[in-house]
């Protein structure tokens, strides 16, 4: 069923009662894990109806959702351990760890992994993400399970709350990786690095600095009724991460109220109209009237980011221009001379970070193998396996604080990007994506 709108104040109060949650536990993480009866390493998962455990993700049936980190018996078993396992597994008849995996680089992984690990054999299919999560759901409902690790993201909350209820993933979090990094970013998932996309702008055109502090300004006007600023960015109504930053500033209204007055000194002015659509829109929410400015301004959509980032480089002072993509196209200041810098420290907030995750198959050949290739491709114990090595490039963030960060100009808490809070999300991004493509069909030609 479409979710509403109308669950936008039960949302509010999920975000207000877990904002406490940031950062790193001072206490023992088992004091505050949600359960801690799931799977017995080694053997096949049991059921909750058998354990009584909570189902981690969301439970159809009790209406509960349970978040990590979320312990088990897996999550406190050696690299050692794991290998001696996935041995054993392979005697068994496990023939191989198959990872379906979003990234090319995760290819890059199978022969360190093997050298490190004789006798175990590592498949890496190189996929899309929408594939990633089909095979894997087909490979469940078959009862013919070829996958054992997925490598994916959630930025709508359709992972975390659809394929862990229909038992297609389980969640793995290695307790010690895990202390080293911030517990906001484990709540949904076990993270592999974080990413997310910038505004970009001229810097020849503007010397003294980024020409932006706020959403709001991205939209600006001049005082003879023009856009102030040319726009350009990837289909948004087509682009997920794109559509639940949107849905974000509507969960956030608040804070996108504060930031217009903080920037223009008097209160903001509602103008969308909420009519007209089969669900109900909230009225006087500041995120939703961001949306409805924001799809009626003039926009030119460029689905290749080296484009994107090109007409930015050729604008000028005085037609300048912005766009929207990921932060690795900051390399084409070095390698092709372009005059382009990122747009950091936004108000309320500069972006969403999208976290590449780590996921479990529930009821594969190989799940100690595939909790041993999570262990590495994350760094193992002290980091430094080895398997994180390919990911590390500019615009990727480690989450773990004791993995260097050399690729990139600025950290990561210093860029003013905040975690996705996908339970907030998940309820409304329908209705969100609803009115993008409204509104737009709407905006002036």
């Amino acid at each position: 069923m479409k979710k509403k709108l109308l669950a936008l104040l039960l949302a509010a109060v999920m975000v207000l009662s877990l904002a406490a949650c940031g950062g790193k536990t001072d206490t023992p993480p088992a004091e505050n894990t949600p359960a801690q009866n799931e799977p017995a390493a080694g053997g096949d998962s049991a059921s909750d109806a058998d354990t009584g455990a909570k189902q981690f993700g969301y439970n159809r049936e009790t209406k509960e959702e349970v978040y990590g980190p979320y312990w088990d018996d897996w999550s406190d078993m050696t690299d050692e351990e794991l290998y001696e396992q996935a041995l054993k597994e392979v005697e068994g008849g496990a023939k191989e760890i198959n990872v379906y995996a979003t990234s090319s680089k995760m290819l890059k992984c199978e022969e360190g992994f093997e050298e490190k690990y004789p006798g175990l054999d590592l498949v890496v299919s190189d996929l899309d993400s929408d594939e990633v999560l089909s095979k894997a759901e087909i490979e469940n409902s078959t009862n013919n399970i070829t996958a054992d690790v997925l490598q994916t993201k959630d930025v709508n909350g359709n992972v975390f709350f659809e394929y862990y209820s229909k038992g297609v993933i389980e969640p793995f979090y290695p307790r010690d990786i895990c202390s080293h990094i911030e517990e906001e970013n484990l709540k949904f998932s076990f993270p592999l690095y974080a990413s997310q996309a910038f505004w970009y702008y001229n810097t020849e055109a503007f010397p003294d600095g980024q020409p932006i502090d706020s959403w709001w300004q991205i939209i600006e006007k001049n005082p003879d009724g023009s856009q102030k600023y040319r726009i350009f960015a990837k289909e948004i109504g087509q682009e997920t991460a794109y559509l639940s930053l949107f849905a974000s500033f509507i969960t956030n209204a608040d804070e996108m109220e504060q930031s217009y007055k903080d920037i223009y000194g008097t209160d903001l002015e509602y103008t969308y109209d909420p009519s007209g659509f089969a669900f109900p829109v909230p009225e006087n929410n500041a995120g939703v009237e961001y949306l409805w400015r924001f799809t009626q301004a003039k926009m030119t959509f460029i689905g290749d980011g080296d484009e994107l980032v090109l007409a930015v480089h050729n604008s000028t002072k005085d037609d300048p221009a912005l766009c929207l993509a990921s932060a690795g196209k900051i390399e084409n200041r070095e390698e092709s001379g372009y005059n382009i810098d990122w747009c950091t420290n936004l108000t309320p907030y500069t972006a969403l970070l999208n976290t590449e995750s780590m996921f479990a198959v529930k009821g594969c050949d190989s799940p100690a193998g595939a909790r041993l290739f999570i262990r590495y491709v994350t760094g193992g114990a002290d980091g430094e396996s080895g398997g994180f090595k390919p990911f590390t490039k500019t615009g990727n963030w480690p989450l773990r604080d004791d993995v260097p960060n050399d690729k990139n100009p600025v950290s990561l808490h210093d860029l003013g990007a905040r975690a996705n809070d996908l339970d907030a999300i998940y309820g409304i991004y329908p209705d969100v994506q609803d009115m993008w493509t409204f509104w737009r069909d709407q905006a002036p030609k």
